[in-house]
């Protein structure tokens, strides 16, 4: 029965790894095809060796005359050794995965997928066919391999099950991911030591000294789990040092509010919206955007919507947007799916949600359902999606846009921030060409100097947009100004060598899929090369 629970527990902590890995890699590799790719690839990698490693060491003849006692040391020995593979990644990627991601994001994350998975999996994996030789062993009858190989895998798969449920709504949200990968190294151990004392595994001294060795190599890392990520900074970023003020976790990512050294004269400070990697907004102590996107799409928003009296925004982040609105007096509707996306915005940057009504869901999913809440329709959708490095694929559809239109009023228009790499148009290409399926009228505005990967702001509507109107601010950060004035006085004219190349994405068939990860994983190669270390750690 001991066997049994440690074959569930071990399947657990295998889906356990595999989840944690990819949390733990996003920051420095993005959420790409090629990330995944990578982590599915050595994922099955590592199972199947496993397999065909335990198969053999499970039909090798020792010395003696009963192999059991050997395979029931083996079977014990193999938790401990992907405990160890586990505290020995722990030590290893704060300090190498941003080499890595720097040397290549596809050959480096297929590294930091063998750095993290591929010891610990290749053992536990192993477990399954030293336990089906172990079961046969001891039932001794006929049918007892074929029966007892199907017992073990129907275990091991619940498990996996259990771990996946277990990871994702009880480790993630409330636990590193540093923390989580040494309590599963932990637990690795114990199955070990417990192995050898129930089951009474002979000469289990090596194996029980390498299962506590591990626990307290892990309890090491975790007491001085600071010091060894320098997680907690104080970090060098854009020429202001920093520190964390605050860390909030869900099952959508890492979100961690940093706060600059104040001013030693003003007492003066900025706040930074940082998530897995990106900087997602920035505000003044006195909660006054610093972020230059927010004022693009309040902006533009007001300037083909003067009238505007109903908005929507899909996209919470640090709410500055939607708080801007409701403050004129628009009825503002805002949704996001990350349930901790309201809390840090309200706790952070001055978002009150007394003025705005706020929606956990997922944009997808709202929007499809909107025409059935809303006869009238949103003057005005204000579209402003990002996770990892752009915008989720099913965000970015044509059945999308077909929803959205339907939300939106006779004269509404939606109003887009992304982002667009000048060097690959063809990747903004399918953007341009899948919103022109469904919204056909646009206007496109993009800052001046400042790059080549740049802030695109997109209008669109159903009907034909009328001539902006003149907008005025009085909040705009002096260095704004500008470049504001500027991108709204100027818009990119909509020329067909915009679209060349582009394609309609739909939910059945996307032909832009690689053209988006080639500019996913230029974006985050930015991302990498401008972020201290210690703050891509989670």
């Amino acid at each position: 029965m001991l066997l049994h629970a440690i074959i569930f527990v071990s399947g657990g902590a295998i889906l356990a790894l595999e989840l944690l890995a990819s949390r733990i890699m996003t920051p420095y590799f993005g959420v790409s095809l090629y990330i995944w790719t990578g982590i599915l690839s050595i994922t099955l990698v590592g199972l199947a060796i496993g397999y065909w490693l335990g198969g053999r060491l499970a039909a090798m003849r020792g010395p003696g005359a009963n192999p059991a006692p050997r395979l029931l040391q083996l079977f014990a020995l193999m938790p401990a050794i992907a405990s160890v593979g586990v505290v020995a990644a722990c030590v290893a990627y704060p300090h190498t995965f941003d080499a890595l991601a720097r040397a290549n994001l596809v050959y480096g994350a297929f590294a930091a997928c063998l750095v993290l998975l591929f010891v610990p999996l290749v053992a536990a994996s192993a477990m399954n066919p030293l336990l089906v030789a172990i079961v046969a062993r001891r039932r001794d009858r006929a049918h007892a391999a074929d029966h007892g190989a199907g017992e073990v895998f129907f275990v091991s798969t619940l498990g996996s099950v259990a771990g996946v449920l277990v990871t994702s709504f009880g480790l993630i949200p409330y636990v590193s991911n540093f923390t989580a990968l040494l309590g599963v190294a932990i637990v690795l151990g114990l199955l070990s030591v417990a192995c050898v004392i129930v089951e009474r595994v002979p000469r289990g001294g090596a194996v029980s000294t390498l299962a506590a060795a591990s626990c307290l190599a892990a309890a090491a890392l975790l007491w001085h789990a600071d010091a060894h990520t320098g997680r907690q900074g104080p970090f060098a970023y854009f020429g202001t040092q920093w520190r964390v003020e605050a860390t909030f976790r869900s099952m959508f990512g890492t979100v961690k509010v940093l706060r600059s050294v104040p001013d030693p004269e003003s007492g003066r400070f900025l706040r930074m919206y940082f998530q897995d990697g990106l900087t997602q907004n920035s505000v003044d102590s006195s909660h006054r955007s610093t972020s230059f996107y927010t004022y693009g799409l309040e902006g533009l928003a007001r300037a083909y919507q003067p009238r505007m009296r109903s908005a929507l925004v899909l996209g919470l982040g640090a709410g500055m947007v939607p708080m801007a609105l409701a403050k004129s007096g628009i009825r503002v509707e805002v949704v996001d799916i990350d349930p901790i996306a309201p809390r840090v915005a309200q706790d952070y940057f001055g978002f009150d949600p007394s003025l705005v009504a706020t929606r956990e869901a997922d944009a997808r999913t709202f929007v499809r359902d909107c025409g059935e809440r809303r006869s009238a329709g949103y003057d005005a959708i204000v579209i402003d999606l990002f996770h990892g490095d752009g915008t989720p694929d099913y965000l970015v559809t044509r059945e999308f846009f077909r929803d959205l239109r339907q939300c939106l009023g006779p004269s509404g228009v939606a109003v887009f921030n992304t982002f667009a790499d000048l060097e690959q148009p063809v990747s903004y290409a399918h953007f341009l060409a899948t919103l022109r399926s469904e919204l056909p009228h646009l206007a496109l505005y993009r800052p001046q100097g400042h790059g080549t990967h740049v802030n695109s702001f997109v209008v669109a509507s159903a009907q034909p947009l009328a001539a902006p109107a003149p907008v005025t601010f009085a909040h705009v950060p002096p260095r704004h100004e500008q470049v504001l004035w500027n991108m709204l006085s100027a818009p990119v004219p909509i020329v067909p060598p915009l679209f060349e190349g582009g394609r309609v994405v739909t939910d059945a068939v996307n032909p832009a899929a690689h053209d988006l990860a080639r500019m996913q994983l230029l974006y985050r190669r930015n991302v990498v090369e401008g972020a201290p270390v210690g703050l891509l750690v989670n």
